[in-house]
């Protein structure tokens, strides 16, 4: 069977390792941005071949198919399904994993994805207001208390900035921050041209995080199991929001601190969003679909953001749990035929990523690409772990180097999170620099420490909402102050009707 792979990155490479591991006889091709070395290995031991090229270039992807001719093509990040490289490969009468220009549109708007969420009254959803002018936003912004500020476009998984604004005596530089954060936000975004909203800015709420990923297509869906992303740089949950410095999943499709009814309450919510969004869109969603999602006291499982793909790395945490053959599961997805198949996958293994990144990501890339790194698989291996290779380039001296994201992922697998640390711990040492610049990975990941905070912080927000639950009060919160109309009470109860574009 021949597939076609478009990605460049770590997401990537967990997806050829699992294609590749098929009981099929499969010869992969590779799309990349760039030569990747993992995928370049990925795809040579098939018998395929990389292609470096745009992988956002809807010609480039038509161009490689119809000179491979695939039995399915599969597309991995968000850009390319933006850029509309899916639609153009169906035209043309491939069978392609992955949502279409109109259905991946939940992850390209913000704005898009929280007006479904109260359109269609689903719980979980969160207050919020959208701007086009950046005068009006930091207008709005002085007044609104709590909020997150983010871009209404996804750029990546970076750009959200929460600003909290409990403190009276503060409120001068509390102005200041949400202004200039604004401002930082619409320069992030302004070179996008695809959407009419700049800044999202969003009611702010507390609690732990985690990502439900499903499999479908467009009927029958699929469920993998929970997976806790870690996105801030640095150990504590400190410092800039990365594209994710790790993950930890398991035992069985739960996490330490999320109960079975919290995890049922986040399915429900995933399978209406994605039954809403094929009806307002009117087009078939195939692919991968994820809620980003945190438990609050606010509702319980509450919704945070949307992503049209697996996440990197949640996918890779599930790489060494995974024991279905995924290939069929792609292709079967692709085709409109999930129905009746069932993912099985080691219910006792926990798992645990950590990313290693070289300093001055995520803030300075430039100051962080050009370095030549290694890492020594032997020894990797030897501990049972995985390595992908993420932003990371073959040149043509033979050498890898940095690319200034997340360059390598180490993916490790045990009966207990006190011995897939251990040995997370360990893989991650054996990736070097040669030129002495500084590589960091997250120490905290799948420590028993952090993992016992989340299951107090979760227990913690638990007893607020059902407390509220009891009441039959979720979803409901005090006051917010809107431009032309003063102070509404409770504007969760209150018809927003903000504008959105299509």
């Amino acid at each position: 069977m021949k597939v076609l792979l478009v990605g460049s990155g770590g997401r990537e490479h967990a997806l050829a390792k699992l294609i590749t591991s098929s009981q099929a006889s499969v010869k992969l091709y590779v799309l990349s941005d760039y030569v990747n070395p993992g995928l370049a290995r990925e795809s040579e031991i098939t018998g395929g071949k990389l292609f470096a090229a745009a992988t956002t270039s809807p010609e480039n992807a038509v161009k490689i198919a119809e000179l491979v001719s695939p039995d399915l093509v599969v597309v991995g990040p968000e850009e390319p399904q933006f850029h509309g490289v899916v639609d153009c490969l169906k035209e043309r009468g491939f069978h392609v994993f992955g949502a279409s220009r109109r259905c991946s549109s939940i992850e390209r708007s913000k704005v898009f994805a929280r007006y479904l969420m109260w359109k269609y009254n689903i719980p979980g959803r969160l207050y919020y207001i959208a701007f086009k002018s950046l005068e009006e936003a930091r207008e709005f912004a002085k007044y609104a208390g709590d909020v997150v500020v983010k871009p209404a476009r996804q750029v990546g998984g970076k750009g959200v900035r929460v600003i909290k604004d409990t403190k009276a005596f503060l409120s001068e530089v509390r102005h200041q921050v949400k202004s200039e954060s604004i401002a930082k936000t619409f320069e992030e975004i302004n070179k996008y041209r695809d959407i009419d909203y700049v800044v999202l800015v969003e009611q702010r709420v507390e609690g732990v995080e985690y990502t439900a990923q499903v499999i479908t297509d467009g009927s029958s869906i699929l469920p993998l199991p929970l997976v806790q992303d870690y996105p801030h740089a640095y150990e504590l949950d400190l410092g800039y929001e990365t594209g994710g410095m790790g993950c930890i999943s398991g035992p069985e499709h739960l996490l330490p601190f999320i109960t079975h009814e919290e995890y049922e309450t986040t399915q429900k919510i995933v399978k209406e969003v994605l039954e809403k969004l094929q009806e307002e869109v009117r087009d078939r969603y195939t692919g991968a679909f994820a809620g980003q999602m945190m438990l609050t006291g606010l509702w319980g499982p509450t919704v945070i953001e949307y992503y049209s793909r697996f996440g990197d790395p949640e996918i890779s945490c599930l790489l060494p749990r995974i024991e279905s053959d995924f290939l069929e599961v792609f292709d079967r997805a692709a085709r409109g035929a999930l129905s009746g198949v069932k993912i099985d996958f080691s219910e006792e293994a926990v798992g645990v990523v950590k990313a290693v990144a070289p300093a001055g990501y995520p803030v300075f890339k430039d100051e962080a690409q050009g370095h030549p790194v290694v890492a020594d698989v032997e020894r990797i291996r030897s501990l049972g772990c995985e390595l992908l290779y993420a932003s990371v380039e073959l040149r043509s001296d033979g050498r890898m180097y940095t690319r200034g994201s997340r360059a390598f992922e180490v993916v490790c697998s045990a009966d207990s999170y006190e011995e897939a640390y251990r040995l997370s711990e360990m893989a991650a040492s054996y990736i070097t620099s040669l030129d002495g610049w500084p590589l960091y990975h997250r120490g905290d990941i799948g420590s028993g420490r952090l993992i016992d905070e989340r299951v107090r912080e979760a227990e913690r927000v638990r007893r607020v909402y059902r407390s509220k639950q009891f009441r039959g009060t979720l979803g409901e919160f005090f006051t917010v102050w809107l431009p032309g109309r003063g102070v509404v009470e409770n504007p969760l109860l209150s018809p927003l009707g903000w504008e959105h574009e299509d």
